[in-house]
């Protein structure tokens, strides 16, 4: 049996982790093994290539770059990895995030970014979740109970709503 790959996330500043920490308790939620690094594409680019040029030797099948403003993480990391990259655009700096979000969907033909909303740290763990259970089942069947969990709550929130319209 294959070893789970683990996921990557990375940030380009401390400053990012408190959104960020969301996508690390949803990996944890999945059983998905993941370490969270800072790694900057400006102040450490040296450290942010090698990383991603060993990350599939090392057992990473996904990475996750959350950067702000000039947003640049997640793209160094792509032309460095064959890895699937999930961008997390963090919102703040004088445009509030719209400039990171341009800045990591806007990618040269060949070195793609998948890319979440601003501040989607949790939708992207669950894409890198997604990824990975195309080749592991037993991921696969947990993302389906979560999915359907999260329908029978909707289905639930839907019936309480609808009496209480009835009732007006």
């Amino acid at each position: 049996m294959q070893e789970q790959k683990k996921v990557a996330v990375i940030m380009g500043s401390d400053s990012d982790w408190p959104v960020v920490k969301g996508a690390c308790g949803v990996l944890k939620e999945f059983g998905v093994p993941y370490e969270a690094h800072i790694l900057s594409a400006h102040r450490t680019p040296e450290a942010a290539a090698a990383f991603a040029k060993s990350a599939r030797a090392n057992g990473y099948g996904v990475i996750l770059c959350a950067a702000g403003m000039a947003a640049h993480l997640a793209g160094a990391f792509a032309a460095n990895t064959t890895l699937p990259v999930v961008g997390i655009p963090m919102k703040g700096g004088a445009m509030d995030g719209l400039d990171a979000l341009l800045a990591t969907v806007q990618m040269p033909s060949g070195f793609p970014v998948a890319t979440v909303a601003l501040n989607g740290a949790k939708n992207a763990a669950y894409l890198a979740v997604a990824i990975l259970a195309v080749s592991d089942e037993a991921l696969a069947a947990k993302l389906d109970a979560f999915r359907a969990e999260t329908a029978a709550a909707i289905a639930k929130k839907d019936a309480a709503v609808a009496a209480e319209a009835a009732a007006l």
